[in-house]
């Protein structure tokens, strides 16, 4: 959520709208966003007085506005904290104090609704009121590429570096799930030195992801046609499910390939191009590059069809009792293979 940082900056200066109405489908902004809210508006004294969290399965909007409108015991600002409100159901009368609320809040409380996971109707009056003040807040996922940058920016902000391969190998491993994204790099700045610089092996000993067996190295080994690594890369994580799920794998192969066909077609164009059109750091340009030589434009599409194919027989299709180890082995082979192997059409 890009103004999440703004409204920090605003808690912490007391620079505060008398309503934060957060919705959308990205957990963790709005759980640090109310967490701050929680923490940082009112004193310890004054939050014992003047601060009530409230939780949707236990309330209704209009028990909660009903609250919002008393006036404060103890100092000059009250504030109410809705967590969970997806859980309410909203009845029209709901609606309808939300709609009175929002168009002339009290300037004695500070007002903060999350409700995660979806968004509330736009249609609504009270929407469009929250929306029309600007205190209306969406969180929005952030999208697969998006991942890596935000993780080298949570990086820098507890005062750590990574070398554009670790964070790939983050993002990959540790998903789109923000809130353990961050929870693992709070364990790593606990045990670093301000200023350390993560490395592979940093990873391997504190978050257990193989610096050598892992689906960055599996691409890497595909890209130069280094069969006897690829097989030994596949071997190991076919042993190791758990810490190297599937799907996963199946996207970063496919999003590798599909980049490479990309690759080709912009062939002459500049480094900065080729990264923002692929949506990666030119850092791996490179990879790109020595991929480009082994397979041409004819063979990465070939080698996508082997991907779904691959992917097919995963979820039980056209493949009988086959391990993970093997369809990943049966892939290396079918890829490394690819001037010979002819896709079933």
């Amino acid at each position: 959520m890009k103004e999440l940082d703004l409204i920090l900056k605003n808690i912490k200066n007391k620079e505060l709208l008398p309503i934060y109405f957060f919705q959308g489908d990205e957990p963790y902004f709005i759980d640090a966003a109310l967490k701050a809210f929680e923490n940082g508006v009112l004193s310890e004294e004054e939050k014992a007085f003047d601060q009530t969290v409230v939780y949707g399965k236990e309330t209704t909007y209009t028990d909660v506005l009903s609250l919002a409108r008393q006036f404060p015991m103890m100092g000059s600002r009250q504030v109410i904290i809705l967590k969970e409100a997806q859980d309410i159901v909203m009845t029209d009368n709901d609606a309808t104090a939300l709609k009175l609320y929002t168009e002339n809040p009290p300037e004695t409380t500070l007002l903060v609704v999350g409700h995660k996971y979806k968004k509330i109707d736009a249609r609504k009056a009270f929407v469009k009121n929250l929306s029309q003040k600007k205190m209306l807040f969406v969180s929005i996922k952030l999208r697969d590429y998006e991942v890596p940058r935000w993780i080298e920016q949570q990086l820098k902000k507890n005062g750590l570096q990574a070398k554009p391969s670790v964070v790939e190998l983050l993002a990959q491993y540790l998903g789109t799930d923000l809130s353990r994204i961050v929870n693992e790099l709070q364990k790593l700045k606990l045990i670093l030195k301000d200023g350390s610089v993560l490395d592979e092996k940093i990873i391997e000993t504190h978050i257990g992801i193989s610096k050598d067996f892992n689906v960055f190295e599996l691409i890497r080994a595909l890209g130069t046609k280094d069969e006897a690594g690829a097989f030994r890369i596949a071997h190991f994580i076919g042993k190791t499910p758990k810490n190297n799920p599937f799907p996963m794998m199946m996207m970063s192969l496919y999003n590798f390939f599909s980049n490479l066909i990309m690759y080709h077609t912009m062939a002459g164009q500049s480094p900065q191009v080729l990264a923002s059109t692929l949506s990666v750091n030119q850092y791996f340009l490179k990879d790109y590059a020595a991929a480009a030589r082994m397979y041409n434009l004819k063979h990465c599409t070939r080698v996508i069809s082997v991907l779904r194919e691959i992917d097919l027989k995963f979820k039980g299709l056209g493949a009988v009792n086959m391990t993970e180890e093997e369809l990943l082995k049966e892939m290396v082979y079918k890829i490394l293979h690819i001037n010979a192997y002819k896709v079933a059409t």
